[in-house]
């Protein structure tokens, strides 16, 4: 069964394992940021549906890591692969959760129309740095026992 989350305007469905805590509050928020009004469903797929979608979507035979579109107006889905994605996070020299942070972040940028290019790095880059810091501080103490011992 998927997990599913409505989070302010963005609804996260896992298809593939729970969604870390902490995360989907800051993907919420991003959107937010970049896509005010906006609803956008945020998918989190294997391997297989991230191809077949990329082939039925853009014509392209192989796994994304990310895929965006507009659904609608103020409408829009973002669709993850969280292996492929796992995959490259090294590449940026980024742990896996924050390189699905700059995914999102970049998807929600060509969904507002932006284009590859260095303002849409600069913007990656700022925004990264924001939402990682948030992330970051979230999720540090999530495992932290009350005053009873418990979590």
């Amino acid at each position: 069964m998927a997990d599913v989350k409505r989070m302010a305007g963005v609804e996260i469905k896992n298809l593939t394992q729970p969604l870390q805590k902490g995360l989907g509050s800051v993907f919420s928020d991003i959107a937010k940021e970049i896509l005010p009004s906006w609803d956008i469903s945020l998918a989190f797929v294997g391997a297989a549906k991230a191809r077949a979608l990329n082939k039925k979507l853009r014509g392209k035979n192989y796994v994304p890591d990310v895929l965006s579109y507009v659904v609608g107006d103020k409408s829009a889905e973002i669709i993850i692969c969280l292996s492929e994605a796992r995959k490259q996070a090294p590449d940026s020299n980024l742990q896996p959760a924050i390189y699905n942070l700059f995914l999102f972040i970049h998807a929600a940028l060509h969904i507002k129309g932006w284009v590859h290019g260095a303002n849409m790095e600069r913007c990656e880059r700022t925004l990264l740095k924001r939402y990682e810091k948030a992330y970051s501080n979230r999720s540090r103490y999530r495992n932290v026992p009350s005053k009873n011992g418990r979590s």
